[in-house]
C-alpha cells in the first residue's frame, strides 16, 4: 500500500500551533483549543522558525514534557520562534524552556509539586482577565523558574512556586507552571480562551459544517475520475469516512464489509441496512464467519487470536478488492491521534499492550494511494461530522469496539455457542444502560464471557454454568479510564435479565478496576 501523493489537508487560515515536548497531555491542549472553535495542530518541538513563519499561526503553545530542561540532550526548540512576533504560551516544561532559552534561570525544586494547588494572581493581565485572584490549578513539576528572563515579570505564585506564571508584556510571551488543559484546573479553559482570543486575536471559525464542505472538495480534487475502495466496519471512523467520500464521488466509492461472525447482536444487518439500503452506497459484504471460526478453533492466547483475525481479514479484503478490478485509492478512517503517535518527535519506546490490525499489510499486487479525510480530527470532532452528515445516533455514538470483535471478549476458546451467549448477554447490558438519561456519560460498556463456571441453583436444580463480567468505564479518549459507578438498580436489572434470559449463564459480576493498572478490554 502506498501513501504517495498529497495528503488531504483541511487546514483553515487561522490556527494555533502546539510544539510537542512529549507530554501525555499534548493532545489535550489541542483538543481544548479546538473546543473554542480555533483550529489547533501539534507540530514537532524542533520545527524550524522559518517553517512556522511560512505557515503563519496566530500563536504558539509549548507543551509540557517528561524531561528536565537541566538534563543534557533534553528536547529544545528553535530560539528564533520567540522572534516571530506572535504570542507564545509555555506550559510547565514549555515555561521552563522559555526561561532557559531567553536568559532566565531554572533550578530543581526542593519539593516536587504534584496535584492540586492554590495559585494567587499577583499581576493580572489579559491571560487571567475575568478570573478570581485565587485559583485552583494542577501542578506537575520538579524543576521551576527561579529568575525569569530580562523583561519578564512574575504574574502569580503558589506556596511552593514563587513564579507560577510569568509574562513579557511587549513580546506577548507567557509561561504557566501548571496545566490549564486539565479538568483539575477549573478555570483553565478560560485561560486558553483568553490566550486564543484576547492575546492572539483569533476569530473562532473552526466549524464542522465548514470542514465537511472543504473535505468534500479536497476528496474530489485528490481522487479525480478514479475509484475508491473503503474497508467498512460500521464503526464511527469508517462510517464517517465512507459517508464523506460517498458525498464527494458517489458510486465511484466501493465499500467492503467483512462479516467475520465476531460482531455484536444484529450489527452486520444494521451496517447493510444503513449503507446499502438507506445511503445507497455500493456495498460488498463478505459473509465469512465459518472461515474465521475455523481458524480460531481451540486458540486461547489473545495475541494469537488477534493475529489470526488480522491475517484472515487481510485475505478476505484482498480477495474482494481484486474482484472489483483496478481501483487506485483506499479510504481509511485515520484520526489525528493516530498521526501524532506515528510521528511522535520525543516519545521513547513503549511497551506493546496489545496488537492492532487495519487494512495495512495488503499483498504487493494491491497498491493503493490513501485517502484519509479525517486525519486532522479528534474522535469527538468525527462524531460531530457524523451528526452534520445525518448519520443516525447508533452509528455516531457507537461504542469503541476492538478490531477482533467479540473474540477478545471471550476469554479462552471461541466457538459459535460461546459467541451466542456473549451476544445475548452484551445486548442486555447495552439495552439497560441505554435506558439511563445520562447513558452518553458512560464512555464504554460491554459484557465479557469468562473461562470459568460456577455453581448455582435454578428452581430445585443445581446448575454449573458460565459467568459474565460487566464492564463500564468513563474516559475522555481511552488512554486512562475509571470504572463507572452504575446505579444499583441498573446493575440489578442487568444481572436479572442476563441470568433469566440468557441460557447458560448463572452468575454476573461487575468489574471495578481502572486503567491503569488494568486495561479497558480484558484481552
Amino acid at each position: 500500500m502506498s501513501s504517495s501523493g498529497d495528503k488531504i489537508s483541511i487546514r483553515p487560515d487561522e490556527w494555533v500551533a502546539v510544539l510537542d515536548f512529549g507530554s501525555q497531555l499534548t493532545q489535550l491542549i489541542a483538543r481544548r483549543v479546538r473546543e473554542h472553535k480555533v483550529y489547533c495542530e501539534i507540530v514537532p518541538h524542533d520545527t524550524p522558525a522559518d517553517e512556522l513563519r511560512r505557515r503563519n499561526p496566530k500563536g504558539l503553545i509549548l507543551s509540557g514534557g517528561p524531561a528536565s530542561v537541566l538534563d543534557e540532550g533534553s528536547p529544545s526548540c528553535d530560539p528564533a520562534l520567540f522572534d516571530l512576533g506572535i504570542p507564545v504560551l509555555g506550559i510547565c516544561y514549555g515555561m521552563q524552556l522559555t526561561s532557559r532559552l531567553l536568559g532566565g534561570t531554572v533550578e530543581p525544586g526542593r519539593k516536587r509539586e504534584y496535584g492540586k494547588a492554590i495559585m494567587t494572581i499577583d499581576h493580572p493581565d489579559a491571560l487571567f482577565q475575568g478570573l478570581a485572584p485565587d485559583l485552583q490549578v494542577w501542578m506537575s513539576h520538579g524543576d521551576k523558574v527561579d529568575t525569569p528572563p530580562e523583561g519578564f515579570r512574575p504574574m502569580a505564585h503558589s506556596d511552593n512556586c514563587s513564579v507560577a506564571a510569568m509574562m513579557h508584556p511587549e513580546r506577548r510571551i507567557f509561561g504557566l507552571q501548571f496545566h490549564p488543559e486539565v479538568v483539575h484546573t477549573p478555570q483553565g479553559a478560560e485561560m486558553l480562551w483568553n490566550f486564543c482570543f484576547r492575546i492572539c486575536g483569533c476569530r473562532g471559525e473552526w466549524e464542522m459544517s465548514a470542514f465537511i464542505e472543504a473535505a468534500t472538495e479536497a476528496i474530489r480534487e485528490r481522487v479525480g475520475d478514479h475509484h475508491v475502495i473503503c474497508g467498512l466496519s460500521g464503526g464511527v471512523d469508517s462510517s464517517v469516512t465512507a459517508t464523506l467520500v460517498h458525498r464527494a464521488i458517489g458510486d465511484r466509492l466501493h465499500c467492503v464489509f467483512v462479516d467475520n461472525g465476531l460482531l455484536r447482536y444484529r450489527e452486520a444487518a444494521e451496517v447493510e441496512d444503513l449503507f446499502r439500503d438507506v445511503l445507497g452506497v455500493d456495498l460488498h459484504t463478505a459473509h465469512t464467519a465459518p472461515q474465521f471460526l475455523e481458524r480460531l478453533e481451540g486458540v486461547i492466547d489473545p495475541e494469537q487470536k488477534r493475529k489470526i483475525i488480522g491475517r484472515t481479514f487481510i485475505e478476505v479484503f484482498a480477495e474482494r478488492a481484486r474482484a472489483l478490478g483496478p481501483v487506485r485509492f483506499l479510504a481509511q478512517g485515520t484520526l489525528y491521534p493516530d498521526v501524532i503517535e506515528s510521528v511522535s518527535p520525543v516519545g521513547g519506546p513503549s511497551a506493546t499492550i496489545k496488537s492492532h490490525h487495519n487494512v495495512g499489510g495488503l499483498p504487493e499486487d494491491l497498491e493503493f494511494d490513501l485517502v484519509e479525510p479525517l486525519r486532522e480530527l479528534f474522535k469527538d470532532e468525527v462524531r460531530l461530522v457524523g451528526r452534520e452528515l445525518g448519520l443516525p445516533s447508533y452509528v455516531v455514538d457507537r461504542q469503541p469496539f476492538p478490531g477482533p470483535g467479540l473474540a477478545v471478549r471471550i476469554l479462552g476458546a471461541v466457538d459459535e455457542e460461546r459467541l451466542d451467549i456473549l451476544r445475548e448477554a452484551d445486548l442486555r447490558v447495552r439495552e439497560e444502560i441505554m435506558k439511563m438519561e445520562n447513558y452518553l456519560d458512560v464512555w464504554q460498556y460491554f459484557a465479557v464471557l469468562l473461562p470459568v463456571q460456577s455453581v448455582g441453583v435454578m428452581g430445585d436444580d443445581r446448575t454449573y454454568e458460565n459467568v459474565i463480567a460487566v464492564r463500564a468505564v468513563q474516559s475522555l479518549d481511552g488512554m486512562t479510564a475509571d470504572w463507572y459507578k452504575l446505579p444499583h438498580d441498573v446493575l440489578d436489572r442487568i444481572s436479572n435479565r442476563i441470568i433469566n434470559e440468557v441460557r447458560g449463564v448463572n452468575r454476573v459480576v461487575y468489574d471495578i478496576s481502572s486503567k491503569p493498572p488494568s486495561t479497558i478490554e480484558w484481552e
